[in-house]
């Protein structure tokens, strides 16, 4: 018999910590639920029927979850039933036979749902999200992921009003009712927990395409969006097309529905949703034409319409056993997403891209006080589960067992944990297992990754032997202490490794081998290589084989030796990356001295070389100038001086500027594209070079840049371009920045997506004025509180991108994002709860910033109604 978790537990009214120690299988599971909805924007009747069974013998009462629910009639095999008690979070049924139906029906209000969970109305359509509790806003039901149902849906409406109703799986049915109604029925043949369940009611333009799977089935694919965004859908329905190919080759995975579809709308917590059949997204992630997206949103819009697909088989097909094996499903099919876009673009620069949110922000989660696990032990709140932990960095653990085992074995693992476990709810362990029986590579020890939390550090050191001919280098491996966890043990950790002569060729390392992946299994361990002829230059983690901080004490001739030769073009980045840091560090410590920075004349000849390279990809170049972000940069100190920092980091992007400003000027020229606008490979990188060479150039030459950005504008026939001209006014403060964004904010006020592009903008300003103007810009015609979209745009941008203004020390950006918390707090908590990272993540900063952070959360933490996704948040902040 399972234990039954006390009811007294279940309810506590005081916040509780839910442990992943004490999952226990469901006492009931639901075969079937058929759900009958009749659309109204402020009664919506929800009739809930399902076969329900005890799973062992026990007389436990059934408890369902629900919240915000008005009980309308509960009947128990056809009958009228009262034995049953409205608690809190949902409603206890006593006295049940062992297998019974349940039908439940329950009024809610989709209109004044504010919190875009559960039912909702998102402009004039009605929207569902679910994931990860919103359908316990539906009805009552047991709303946990390891209940699996097959569903069916009838949903009724207004004709003209919602002339398309739609849900998950198959269109079984349809037809007309009395006063202008009609109802759609819906089927989806395949078990599904009740976070995968969908529903779209509304008006839209819709394209319709097909895809013929390699089997020969014939799928529809239709997309929705609001009436007249039917031009902006095409880059959608390719990427669409090209994911369920890819999935196919790469993974030998098909779809298995007959209809796909990717309702687009302007009001969603998340960038987008998997539902079975049925993908609700951010419109974000859909529109795009050459006037409105830039090269990124197109590459946005492939890889997050990949990654929802791939959730078809990685998330829904099989999906989580509990809340806590997130990243079973997240950072795998984030993993598979990075190759989908790899594959069809470039890898490095993808490589690169993802390597930039782990430094500059994961590494930075790590740290502070919600630093966690990929598989966290205990959550307060569910929604609070959504990380780049979970995600991004779970997609570099799915990367290492890949890098470990190869691509051969690991697509047979995949096949296996595919053949084993189609259908079911799973764990990480069940992954893990997977792959380790198909490749018969013992992956005991690396499981450490899923439960240990923080960033390893490893430090390198290395001893050549020109006698014997011999290079030896040893790795020391430590993980620091975290808010969550005090002690720490040795990790699995990959290191690929290169080791480079003075002309910049490899060393054979062994049976041919040009580079060779080391496995780390100690907290010591040297490597010995014999008939080295010369000390090398190690290339380290290549291609960031591991998500880890790593030491070595590179000479700047080194660095300028892997920037040439290095074999990886990750590794020659990174080791931009690290000349730039290393300067970085020196030249804080001379403003705080008030000592005169400089960069030496190796740092801008090795920039320079980069920059007039005709072997590297332009898209590469512009990487290698695009330095650790402000904020990404506070990693570097143990405790960081906010305005040495800034003025560090500017000085020296002022420098290059100024001595690498006849090459950005060649640059310039040499990488316009001309043509109609594609976003192609080539086409990108050439745009991303040009505009980056703009932004150098502004900060150079104001007023020739001045004439480059308003002849850019006029010029221009996308958005790419017109953006990086404005991004160049605003970050150089030039004379025209003030009538290109008027005239940019007149013609496209009309468009939130495209506004949102220049409310980040105004956000991210180095004005002194930039706080008031965002408040200001609260009033703004194009600017909805209620939009979660307008919201990370400006709001998001200000505290996120702006370190220098939102730490300002008179704490007036602290302030400023509390005001903003608290109104969130009641509409909408999970946006909230994503806005207050910068404000929690305080460690590094100086005793009297972290002293006005806590007069802030303190101040959060003693208002009566504090949302759970915010309590648990602040509450950990001011115990760290």
């Amino acid at each position: 018999m399972s234990q039954v978790t006390p009811i007294t537990e279940v309810f506590e009214a005081k916040p509780q910590e839910k442990l992943l120690s004490e999952y226990r299988v469901a006492e009931f599971t639901v075969s079937t639920l058929d759900l009958e909805f009749d659309l109204f924007d402020n009664n919506t009747l929800v009739k809930a029927t399902s076969e329900v069974q005890r799973t062992s013998k026990h007389s436990e009462p059934l408890f369902l979850f629900g919240e915000q629910l008005k009980l309308v009639a509960l009947m128990v095999d056809n009958r009228d039933y009262s034995d049953y008690q409205l608690v809190e979070g949902g409603i206890l049924i006593h006295n049940l036979p062992d297998q019974f139906t349940l039908q439940i029906t329950t009024e809610i209000n989709p209109q004044s749902n504010k919190a875009f969970e559960g039912l909702y109305k998102s402009g004039d359509a009605f929207c569902t999200q679910c994931e990860a509790e919103g359908f316990r806003r539906i009805t009552y039901y047991l709303d946990r992921p390891d209940v699996m149902a097959k569903f069916t849906t009838k949903i009724s409406a207004d004709k003209t009003l919602y002339p398309a109703l739609l849900s998950n799986g198959n269109l079984v049915a349809q037809g007309e009712l009395d006063n202008g109604r009609h109802w759609v029925s819906w089927a989806d043949p395949f078990p599904k927990p009740a976070y995968l369940f969908a529903l779209v009611a509304g008006k839209f333009d819709c394209l319709k395409d097909t895809f013929t799977t390699k089997s020969g089935k014939k799928v529809a694919l239709e997309l929705f969006v609001d009436i007249g965004n039917l031009d902006k859908t095409a880059h959608a329905m390719l990427s669409l097309k090209n994911a369920m190919k890819w999935d196919e080759q790469r993974f030998n995975l098909e779809y298995d529905l007959d209809i796909y579809m990717i309702v687009a709308v302007d009001f969603f917590n998340m960038g987008a949703m998997e539902n079975k059949g049925l993908n609700i997204f951010n419109s974000k992630f859909v529109l795009a034409n050459a006037q409105s997206a830039t090269d990124q949103d197109y590459l946005g819009i492939e890889a997050v319409i990949g990654h929802e697909y791939f959730h078809n088989w990685t998330g829904n097909r099989i999906t989580c056993r509990d809340w806590f094996q997130l990243s079973l499903k997240e950072g795998l099919t984030v993993f598979r997403d990075q190759e989908f876009s790899s594959d069809l673009g470039s890898r490095p620069v993808n490589r690169i891209a993802n390597v930039k949110i782990m430094r500059n922000n994961q590494f930075a989660e790590d740290a502070g006080p919600m630093s966690h696990p990929i598989r966290p032990e205990s959550v307060m709140e569910m929604n609070n589960f959504y990380t780049l932990t979970v995600y991004d960095k779970g997609a570099e653990v799915i990367r290492m067992i890949h890098t470990l085992l190869g691509e051969a074995k690991f697509q047979q693992g995949m096949q296996l944990y595919v053949q084993r476990f189609d259908g079911q709810a799973v764990t990480c362990d069940d992954f893990v297992a997977a792959m380790q029986d198909a490749s018969g590579i013992d992956l005991t020890l690396f499981k450490r990754w899923y439960s240990q939390s923080g960033t390893p550090q490893v430090n390198v050191s290395d001893y050549f032997d020109s006698t014997q001919n011999s290079y030896q280098i040893t790795f020391k491996q430590k993980s620091l202490a975290t808010a969550d966890q005090k002690n720490k043990q040795v990790l699995h950790i990959p290191v690929n490794l290169e080791l480079l002569d003075g002309d910049g060729n490899a060393f054979d390392l062994g049976n041919g081998r040009r580079h060779q992946v080391l496995s780390l299994t100690q907290k010591e361990q040297t490597f010995v290589y014999k008939n080295i002829a010369t000390k090398p230059v190690p290339s380290l983690f290549r291609d960031f084989s591991a998500p880890v901080k790593y030491q070595y004490a590179y000479s700047d001739p080194q660095l300028l030796h892997l920037i040439h030769f290095a074999s990886d073009d990750f590794s020659r980045w990174d080791a931009g990356q690290m000349l730039f840091n290393k300067y970085l560090l020196i030249n804080v410590l001379q403003k705080k001295s008030n000592q005169k920075m400089a960069l030496p004349p190796v740092f801008i000849e090795a920039f320079r070389s980069v920059l007039i390279s005709d072997d590297l990809d332009p898209a590469l170049i512009t990487d290698m100038f695009e330095f650790v972000s402000e904020a990404g940069a506070m990693e570097l100190f143990e405790c960081v001086d906010i305005e040495a920092l800034h003025h560090a980091r500017e000085f020296m992007l002022e420098q290059l500027a100024i001595e690498l400003k006849d090459e950005f000027v060649s640059a310039y020229q040499n990488h316009q594209v001309t043509g109609d606008y594609q976003p192609v490979s080539a086409d990108i990188a050439n745009r991303k070079l040009a505009n980056l060479a703009l932004l150098f150039i502004s900060r150079a030459d104001p007023l020739a840049a001045n004439k480059l950005v308003i002849t850019q504008i006029q010029q221009s026939d996308n958005m790419t371009d017109h953006l990086g001209a404005l991004l160049a006014a605003n970050r150089g403060q030039l004379d025209c920045r003030d009538k290109v964004m008027s005239d940019f904010e007149d013609k496209w006020h009309h468009n939130g997506l495209v506004m949102d592009k220049w409310f980040s903008l105004q956000a991210t300003s180095l004005d002194s004025a930039v706080l008031s103007n965002i408040k200001a810009l609260f009033q703004h015609r194009s600017f909805d509180f209620s939009n979660p979209n307008r919201l990370r745009a400006l709001v998001g941008a200000f505290v996120q991108n702006n370190p220098y203004y939102f730490h300002a020390s008179d704490g007036s950006g602290y302030q400023f994002l509390t005001e903003q918390l608290i109104k969130l707090n009641e509409q909408n908590p999970q946006v909230a709860s994503r806005l207050i990272t910068p404000l929690i993540q305080f460690k590094r900063l100086d005793e009297h910033r972290k002293q006005l952070i806590k007069e802030q959360l303190n101040r959060l933490l003693q208002l009566d109604n504090l949302a759970l996704d915010l309590f648990e948040k602040v509450s950990k902040a001011l115990t760290q």
